[in-house]
């Protein structure tokens, strides 16, 4: 499922079984296309440049369209043949052609930051933008998949970077979060809201502002994220043992050939610390929740319920960083090499962690929490700090519930039973799974050597419980006739409801959307 793919094509996708008639819009996803410029290798998952994916749905049929986003990266590489710009897990070093006095002054123009926008797709007012994890996105035409515009959200807002799992609100607002340079020359991490479709149909990005700012645990070392959770009424951070050594990546990056993976330190000593902060006026909440140490990429829910805070994450066990074994090499290696890789890898758990808005209602040493159906754990010590202890929702050996979703609109920031994920058996996809994260309950669809894709849960014109819709995901199948399908899952026991073939293979993609 890793794989070079160069195609820009439109294809017709053959149905088997009936595609829902209330399907009738567009499947956006993102993810690399393309591991190998030249004769120089992309060497991480993260650094193959982006390609985005449109199926569309409609009177029954699907078709199917791919383009390379047109980023700097991208075009620089295609034009030189080579890796101009460092990507993830792989240096780009000058042209050597270039003589030495033009290799030298190279040296001092300081970091040049990729916009290989290859892990998302999301909409801006009226507008989609492909994003990475950096300062920099790329608006698209979610109807033709051409590339428009190149965006530094470092012109509106105090900001190094931001995720690439915004939230967005019913009327279109949208909030992110990301590094910054905070009061007194110290690291901290800004929530930025851009505001929804503008009367006057100017760019809401040009109106983003900063709401709340949390504050860094270390001075030079930010915290690595890759999302964070929004209640009605609050957001919530969690700021992780895994740390970006900002001197290092200032400082070594052009002089030596550095990599982003090598900037990246971890320490299981500095544990985990959960932070909340007020949505509207946005307003810092100096309480200090800790708990051990953890990897986290993805937020699952968040919800307040009785004057707590409920947070729901896929989790991975320790401190080690897990895009440590997410090289391509780790990857491309014969299946009991793979699995001896993810033996000495963190290991997965989905974690409820809950977080009292009111700690001090009951005195030092005693359980916080008193919600009936959770057995998470908050108790305040004597330095005031409130140790969380999580109920742990799904654990398996080396089996990971990742990139969740939920009925997003129905149910983000409130109170909810289902969740659904990408299924990975010691890092590789190769099932879906449901969750019920009340009684504990799963389902699973899987079939033998089929690989596929984040699922994204469609909601029934006129359904009413929580799960009435679909999941729509994208399989690949190498050793199958036809290689990839759309395949569409009942949301409420993943029975398959259609597929539609095609007689290619479709590169790995990471997250994407549902476009009605």
């Amino acid at each position: 499922i890793v794989q070079m793919c160069w195609s820009r094509f439109t294809l017709f996708w053959l149905p088997l079984g009936r595609i829902p008639s209330f399907l009738r819009g567009s499947l956006l996803r993102l993810g690399p296309g393309l591991f190998e410029v030249g004769s120089e290798p992309f060497l991480h998952l993260f650094d193959g440049q982006a390609m985005i994916h449109k199926f569309d749905f409609n009177n029954g049929q699907v078709t199917y369209l791919r383009k390379f986003v047109k980023t700097d990266a991208y075009v620089r590489a295609m034009v030189e043949k080579r890796v101009v710009i460092t990507e993830f897990g792989t240096i780009a070093y000058p042209d050597p052609c270039k003589n030495i006095f033009s290799r030298f002054f190279s040296y001092f123009k300081g970091v040049e930051i990729t916009d290989n926008c290859l892990v998302n797709v999301y909409p801006i007012g009226e507008d989609f933008y492909a994003v990475t994890e950096t300062n920099y996105m790329t608006k698209v035409n979610v109807d033709t998949l051409e590339t428009l515009k190149k965006v530094d959200m470092c012109d509106y807002v105090n900001i190094n970077g931001v995720t690439a799992h915004p939230h967005i609100e019913p009327d279109g607002t949208v909030y992110n979060i990301g590094n910054c340079m905070g009061k007194g020359a110290s690291l901290a991490y800004n929530i930025v809201r851009i505001p929804p479709t503008q009367k006057d149909k100017s760019d809401p990005i040009e109106k983003s502002r900063v709401v709340v700012q949390f504050p860094s645990a270390e001075r030079f070392k930010p915290s690595y994220v890759h999302s964070f959770g929004m209640t009605e009424n609050h957001f919530v951070f969690v700021e992780t043992p895994v740390k970006i050594n900002l001197l290092k990546f200032l400082g070594a990056w052009s002089v030596r050939g550095t990599n982003y993976m090598d900037c990246f330190e971890s320490d299981e000593e500095k544990g985990t610390w959960l932070h909340l902060a007020k949505k509207d006026p946005g307003e810092y909440i100096d309480l200090k929740f800790r708990t051990s140490s953890m990897g986290l990429f993805h937020h699952i829910n968040c919800y307040e319920d009785q004057g707590f805070v409920v947070v729901d994450l896929c989790a991975w066990k320790g401190y080690e960083f897990v895009y440590n074994y997410l090289w391509l090499a780790n990857l491309r290696a014969d299946w009991e090499e793979v699995k001896k890789n993810a033996l000495i890898a963190p290991q997965p758990e989905v974690r409820r962690y809950v977080l009292p808005l009111d700690p001090y209602k009951e005195e030092q040493g005693k359980n916080l929490v008193s919600l009936p159906y959770t057995t998470a754990t908050a108790v305040m010590g004597a330095d005031d700090t409130i140790w969380l202890e999580p109920e742990v929702l799904f654990s398996g050996p080396r089996q990971a519930f990742e990139f969740p979703q939920i009925n997003y609109k129905k149910n983000n920031g409130k109170n909810y039973t289902y969740a659904y994920a990408l299924g990975l058996n010691n890092f590789i996809p190769d099932r879906i799974c449901k969750l019920n994260v009340k009684t504990k309950e799963t389902w699973v669809w899987q079939e033998p050597e089929s690989y596929p894709s984040e699922p994204i849960f469609v909601q029934t014109p006129d359904g009413v419980d929580e799960d009435d819709g679909v999941l729509l995901t994208v399989v690949v199948a190498p050793s199958a006739v036809r290689p990839t399908y759309m395949l569409i899952l009942n949301a409420k026991d993943l029975s398959e409801i259609a597929r539609a073939e095609v007689d290619i293979i479709t590169p790995v993609t990471f997250h994407g959307m549902y476009k009605p």
